[in-house]
């Protein structure tokens, strides 16, 4: 070949890519980052979200626990109305126990009494207001069409128009039969979940194992770590009280209530209600605050609208001397498990020969 001939030759072929190369060539870099870059999230993400769904810190996957590992969950109770709402979709009980935390502590749903309503889920929550129950009790009918029996325990406190809900109730994830998908998220892939995993880890290796099983079916009885600060208890809520109820107001109306008793006829649920027996000097406290002529007249119109038990007031278990052996309370407001199952004894005529002939009584317009 001539040199004029390879020089012709080498003048045709291009001294640099063409530009579809070059673009070919950028689209395999920029695909390689984006695979690099979401990967690089994807597996911290996940690797959280297993991590969360593992410890379970809110008690809402039913994921075993292990000791030393996840058996203490330090924020489980605060968050009961996540929990609690999760409950009914995969308990589903036919009998339910609702109220505040008076309810939540003192009424235990594997009583003698319901033998024969099982299951029963103890749906108290932690300074429930009465609209924040009502949803609950329509979420467990959705899940559950044969509820059979609802126990609600009333607090003159929960009616008081200045208690606002509380900040985790979320209507949005009632009334469904599966977990809403923001809660998903939230309690699995968010980051918020992780602080209390790494909690619940570092408590379940510190704390000795006797709180598994603690809340089971909403259950959440008071356990007295000092029975030594019992008074201080006292002491230190006493003030608290003092100081809401010198704002309180009462609604004009029971609004709520009433919608309560009519869903439970309209759906042929039996509902029992009854007022919890606070410890004497709690309604000492109404009073000195001026509100027990408020009390009285809240007590006519829950009867207006429903027959109720009425536990409240002064007698042999809430008059019980106020010292570091109380038996019968946590503090003025809460009472002990074993004081619940008097009040279940007598709702439910069970050995009503075992409670005081003057606690409770069924009163009615």
């Amino acid at each position: 070949m001539s040199t004029n001939n390879q020089l012709s030759s080498t003048s045709s072929q291009p001294l640099y890519p063409k530009k579809s190369e070059k673009i070919v060539g950028n689209k395999r870099k920029y695909r390689r980052y984006n695979w690099i870059f979401l990967l690089s999230v994807f597996f911290p993400v996940v690797t959280v979200g297993v991590f969360n769904i593992f410890v379970d810190p809110y008690d809402v996957f039913n994921t075993p626990n292990f000791l030393g590992i996840n058996h203490l969950k330090p924020r489980k109770d605060n968050t009961d109305r996540l929990k609690k709402a999760i409950d009914i979709i995969r308990i589903k009980p036919v009998t339910v126990l609702i109220g505040s935390s008076i309810t939540k502590q003192g009424l235990d749903p594997n009583h003698p009494a319901f033998n024969n309503e099982q299951p029963v889920y103890n749906l108290g929550l932690n300074s429930a207001n009465i609209y924040e129950l009502r949803p609950y009790i329509e979420h467990v009918f959705a899940n559950q069409k044969e509820l059979d029996l609802i126990i609600l325990g009333l607090d003159f406190f929960m009616f008081d128009t200045l208690l606002k809900n509380r900040a985790n109730f979320s209507e949005n994830r009632l009334e469904k039969r599966h977990i809403s998908s923001t809660d998903l998220l939230n309690i699995s892939l968010s980051l918020n979940a992780f602080l209390p995993s790494t909690e619940t880890v570092a408590y379940s290796k510190k704390i000795p194992p006797d709180s598994i099983g603690y809340g089971e079916n909403g259950f959440t009885p008071y356990r007295n770590p000092d029975p030594e600060k019992t008074l201080e208890l006292f002491r230190r809520n006493l003030g608290a009280y003092y100081k809401m109820y010198t704002k309180y107001k009462l609604p004009i109306e029971l609004t709520e209530l009433k919608k309560i008793v009519d869903f439970c006829a309209q759906k042929k649920i039996k509902l029992i209600l009854f007022i919890s027996p606070s410890h004497a000097i709690y309604w000492e406290i109404i009073q000195i605050a001026g509100k027990s002529s408020t009390w009285e007249k809240w007590k006519r119109k829950v009867v207006e609208i429903s027959d109720v038990f009425d536990f409240s007031g002064y007698n042999s278990i809430t008059s019980e001397p106020i010292n570091n052996k109380t038996k019968n309370y946590k503090d003025s407001y809460h009472y002990i498990n074993h004081v619940g199952n008097l009040i279940l004894n007598r709702i439910l005529s069970y050995k009503e020969e075992e409670v005081p002939e003057d606690l409770g009584i069924l009163i009615n317009p």
